[in-house]
């Protein structure tokens, strides 16, 4: 093996070396920045009007029900029936007329008896940083409760407190891991690339647009997203 062959390899497995560091040290910096803000207990969670379901798909590869989705719908459900919070904003991706996540969740919250006037759209959810930034900018929150599964509790809250919104996250029944494995290992890249968006990039949503109140205590009234 000739020196060049060496001394590009030696590169070659430091820069991989340095990748899988970043990628590790990414990975544990968030969830150790958020650790005070994420809570299991409906008992403990601090009451926000407003609880923020990060979307994903109804059923999987096969047709297959989704537990992320299943678990999540049954964790905004507690935290309705608890009175923890007022209103459920559904927030997910609707990039063509055959996928529509905010509709599928908010379908399931209706058949789980929450009311549908207390239920919001955002159908421009595409990311976890659009649901979250939306959530204020358009949705005029700046506390909020999130709601999914603890991994990606801890980006989203860390999403919302560089945004300026005081977040906390109830966390939604994990998965087991077999069944799971693909989001899993998704989010190591993930935390890496929310890194980059909020202090290197200042990436933001994909839309904005205009205002939408979410009705304020004591009155009624159907909200959609764009």
């Amino acid at each position: 093996m000739s020196w060049r062959l060496k001394i590009g390899l030696l590169l070659a497995a430091l820069t991989l070396l340095l990748i899988s560091g970043g990628l590790v040290a990414s990975y544990f910096w968030v969830s150790y920045s958020v650790r005070a803000r994420i809570f299991d207990s409906p008992a403990a969670l601090p009451s926000n009007r407003v609880g923020l379901v990060l979307g994903t798909a109804r059923y999987v590869r096969g047709g297959q029900r989704n537990l992320f989705f299943i678990y999540r719908m049954e964790a905004a459900l507690a935290l309705f029936n608890a009175g923890k919070i007022e209103y459920i904003l559904v927030s997910g991706d609707n990039s063509t007329h055959s996928y529509n996540e905010p509709r599928a969740m908010k379908e399931a919250l209706i058949a789980r008896g929450v009311p549908a006037e207390r239920i919001i759209m955002d159908f421009a959810g595409f990311r976890t940083l659009d649901s979250v930034v939306r959530a204020k900018q358009v949705f005029g929150q700046s506390s909020l409760t999130v709601i999914s599964q603890r991994f990606h509790n801890e980006r989203a809250i860390l999403i919302g407190l560089h945004n300026g919104i005081d977040m906390v996250g109830f966390n939604a029944r994990d998965v087991y891991i077999g069944q799971g494995v693909k989001t899993y290992l998704r989010e190591i890249p993930a935390r890496a690339l929310v890194l980059v968006d909020l202090f290197l990039l200042g990436t933001d949503p994909r839309f904005l647009g205009e205002p939408i109140l979410i009705p304020p205590q004591g009155e009624v009234e159907q909200t959609f997203g764009l």
